[in-house]
Parts: structure tokens; C-alpha cells; sequence
């Protein structure tokens, strides 16, 4: 398996990694609030035997360039602006964590854009910006760099506290130096992002074949809440990994992978028979 490319798009906004033939179908991955680009290695020298697998660094990570607001809905305008860049037509979108809001996000205005989408371990909602457990959650999150904490100081615990039984040690060691690189003021503009997100009524209108997969073990987008949430979602394939947390790609990459190409082929079988 060839390794990934490190590139950037021509306008210089945006940094991304890469592997496979540009020609092939795009099949983009979506890093969540403590990870980059790189996080999907894996996934890339994995997928890009068969596809163009592209992971970008989100607004303000790794070589790509901050927003000058980030919500939700900016980032789904840069993912658009991503796309553009890359020349991805009809990609399949795989969105972990906050890069699964992104993706709901990004479908409200582009609906028939994608040929499919993956949402893993993510949410439909963040719920009241004014809230109390979005409140603690925030707290518990940016508490410790108000008293001086740093991102690389941080990220040991953060991580632990994130992933489920067993995690693959290799995968262990590159979700904590994804996190240690987080820029702190990228970290805190990607948190508040989260504040107000709720697109749950937007779910049924979701209408291009969907994973939604979880963790078992998963605690910040619990396995139950994600079952629901696909069912919701028309025709929506539900997968969940036993004794998985919040990091599956890294802490499980094989079963990760396994469930990703199972989707895939069926997709692909669905898409067929349509035709």
C-alpha cells in the first residue's frame, strides 16, 4: 500500500493528505475536534486502491487556514469550497464527530451532492448553547487551558478518556499526537461550534444511502442515540462496534475498515441494481 500524499489546494486554503488515482471516485474523510488529516492514514493507504481517498485538515488544523468565524455552518461552506478544490464531483463523504455535523450540515444545501455518506460516532444535535450539560461539557473541555494546561499536556488523558477496550497501541499513539498538535485557539473555536447545533428535524430528509456507525463504549456520542438517530434516516445501514469508544478508526482501524468496505460494496450493489 503506497503512503498518503501531504498537499495542499491551489488557493492555499486548505491542506489535505491523499492516496489513489485522482480519476477514481473521491472518498473523503472528516476528522473530529482533536484530530487532522493524518489520523486517517489508515484509511487512506487502505481506500486508495480502489479510490481517490482524500483527508483534509479542517479549518485551522494542520495546513489549513482558519475561518474567520467557525460554526457549523462556515465549515460546511469550506467543506464545499473543499470539494471545489479537489475537483470531487458526487463525492462519499465519511464525517467522525464534529466532521459527521459538518457532513449533515453540508447536506442541507447540497441533498443530491454526495453518492453516499458515513456518519461515525457523531450526534444530530449539540442542543442549547445556554444549557447546563453543554455547559459542563464545555467546562470539563476548556476548563483546564483557562488554568494553564496545553494542548500537548492535555492530550494523554483526553484520549484515554475517549477511546473503549483494547485500542490498537499504534492508533493509541497517533489520536494523542493529532490531539497534542491541535492549535489551542482552533480547539476552542471548534468546541463553541458545537453550541446550538441541532439539525435532528433535518434527519428524514436525508435521502442518499447512509452509515451510521458507533461504539459500544463510546460515551460522547453514545451508541443508543446513534441507533436512534439512524432511524430516522431513510434506508439508513446502522453498524456497531463492541467495546469501541469515540475513536474507532484509530482504536479498531480493522473492524473500522471492514465496516466501511461492507457499506461500500452494498452501496455500490444498490447502485447497480437502480440503474
Amino acid at each position: 500500500m503506497s503512503p498518503s500524499q501531504i498537499l495542499t489546494t491551489k488557493d492555499g486554503r486548505f491542506g489535505y493528505e491523499a492516496a489513489g488515482a485522482p480519476d477514481r471516485q473521491t472518498l473523503v474523510f472528516l476528522h473530529g475536534i482533536g484530530g487532522a488529516a493524518r489520523a486517517w492514514r489508515g484509511q487512506l493507504a487502505h481506500f486508495g486502491e480502489r479510490f481517490h481517498a482524500v483527508a483534509w485538515d479542517m479549518p485551522g488544523y494542520g495546513q489549513s487556514a482558519r475561518l474567520e468565524t467557525a460554526s457549523i455552518t462556515t465549515l460546511a461552506g469550506a467543506l464545499q469550497d473543499f470539494l471545489i478544490q479537489i475537483n470531487a464531483r458526487n463525492p462519499i463523504l465519511v464525517g467522525h464527530s464534529i466532521g459527521g455535523m459538518i457532513v449533515q450540515e453540508w447536506l442541507m444545501t447540497h441533498a443530491q451532492a454526495a453518492s453516499a455518506v458515513v456518519l461515525a460516532q457523531t450526534s444530530p444535535a449539540f442542543g442549547k448553547a445556554d444549557g447546563d450539560w453543554q455547559k459542563a461539557f464545555i467546562e470539563a473541555r476548556l476548563g483546564p487551558l483557562d488554568r494553564g494546561a496545553t494542548m500537548a499536556s492535555l492530550a494523554p488523558d483526553l484520549v484515554k478518556e475517549l477511546v473503549g477496550d483494547d485500542p490498537d497501541p499504534q492508533g493509541l499513539e497517533l489520536a494523542t499526537s493529532c490531539m497534542a498538535g491541535v492549535p489551542e485557539a482552533s480547539y476552542r473555536a471548534s468546541m463553541l461550534a458545537l453550541l446550538g447545533f441541532d439539525r435532528r428535524q433535518a434527519l428524514k430528509e436525508i435521502k442518499v444511502p447512509t452509515l451510521v456507525l458507533s461504539g459500544s463504549k463510546d460515551r460522547n456520542a453514545p451508541a443508543p442515540m446513534m441507533e436512534k438517530m439512524a432511524g430516522f434516516i431513510p434506508g439508513a445501514q446502522y453498524v456497531e462496534l463492541e467495546g469501541a469508544g469515540h475513536l474507532v478508526n484509530l482504536e479498531r482501524p480493522g473492524e473500522f475498515n471492514a465496516a466501511l468496505d461492507s457499506f461500500l460494496k452494498s452501496y455500490a450493489t444498490t447502485t447497480a441494481e437502480a440503474r
